[in-house]
């Protein structure tokens, strides 16, 4: 399947590209989310007409993602209070969640969808770095601290 994106998609092209993908990938995840269009003679023509419309609005994003990257690398680290044994290790865990809401609580907003956690949640109480993905370019490593409660 053809499709034309309309926006950056990581690991597939940049915005203007004719690419072929799946169809499952371009019918249920592309298409539907706005990242692409099927390559048609009319959404060519289309995309070509509103070309400078969607490299602004790319920009904006870019420049917009960058500066919440700024603001998440001024916050020294991040501090999360939770329940922990004798050992150090949690009575549960810390997901994307809690890591969200504290960040929320900090004065930076960041989407649970944002923050990766390559090795799944959290349950050691200590300093964990991770890592927060903005938009296709900008990806930001910011410190957490998980301390026990009293």
């Amino acid at each position: 399947m053809d499709v034309i994106l309309l926006d950056k998609v990581e690991n597939l092209g940049n915005l203007g590209e004719k690419v072929k993908v799946k169809p499952g990938y371009g019918r249920n995840y592309l298409i539907p989310s706005g990242k692409a269009a099927s390559a048609t003679p009319a959404n060519l023509a289309k995309f070509e007409a509103r070309r400078a419309e969607l490299e602004k609005a790319s920009t904006d994003a870019l420049t917009a993602a960058r500066a919440r990257g700024e603001a998440l690398q001024a916050l020294s680290m991040v501090t999360i209070a939770s329940k922990a044994g004798e050992e150090g290790k949690l009575f549960g865990s810390v997901g994307t969640q809690d890591i969200s809401t504290a960040f929320a609580a900090a004065g930076v907003t960041v989407g649970k969808h944002e923050i990766r956690l390559p090795n799944g949640p959290l349950r050691q109480i200590g300093e964990h770095e991770i890592a927060i993905h903005l938009h296709s370019d900008v990806n930001v490593n910011v410190k957490i601290s998980i301390i026990p409660e009293a």
